[in-house]
């Protein structure tokens, strides 16, 4: 039996057939890049450098600025493709700073924290029947996030960050 939603009707709780991998980055000012692992594929370290590469390409067309060493800061999640050798060589030979959250810290973590929220609402309650129509849902999703709330984002990932400093990594609600 169905959960009744709050007006009575039956609400289905049915998951989509399908499901992608999404890679984005972005910045105060919105989304920078996004890319989808390819069907079939799985995300490694070969897979997420031939992404920074687009990232790089892309950085150098729309935000030349970046393009000069030391110049951004690249904040990455725990995952295992981040410390594949040939990642962390592109990206030292690009002089990228690179910044790593304490394991287990949601709240520090990008996507956790700010982005598949934001990703969800819009999607939430929608069944896709194919890859493609779920990629452009949430490359649309994406493209949808108004700059105030990336700025806001940015604002409180800076608050939490600091306060995770002052209490010396030592974590707290």
């Amino acid at each position: 039996m169905s959960p009744a939603s709050p007006k009575g009707k039956k609400v289905c709780l049915q998951k989509s057939k399908v499901k992608t991998m999404l890679v984005c980055f972005y910045d105060s000012k919105g989304i920078i890049h996004h890319e989808f692992v390819p069907v079939g594929q799985t995300a490694t370290g070969g897979f997420y450098l031939s992404v920074l590469e687009h990232l790089w390409k892309r950085i150098c067309h729309v935000q030349p600025e970046y393009s000069a060493p030391g110049s951004w800061f690249l904040l990455h999640n725990n995952a295992p493709v981040h410390q594949a050798v040939a990642v962390q060589e592109f990206l030292a030979e690009k002089q990228v700073c690179m910044l790593h959250p304490l394991p287990y810290s949601p709240d520090l973590s990008p996507c956790d924290y700010f982005l598949f929220s934001k990703l969800k609402l819009p999607l939430k309650g929608r069944l896709f029947e194919d890859v493609q129509d779920i990629q452009a849902a949430v490359t649309s999703s994406l493209w949808a996030i108004p700059q105030e709330d990336v700025q806001r984002y940015f604002q409180s990932l800076l608050d939490r960050a600091t306060r995770c400093i002052d209490a010396e990594g030592i974590y707290s609600e």
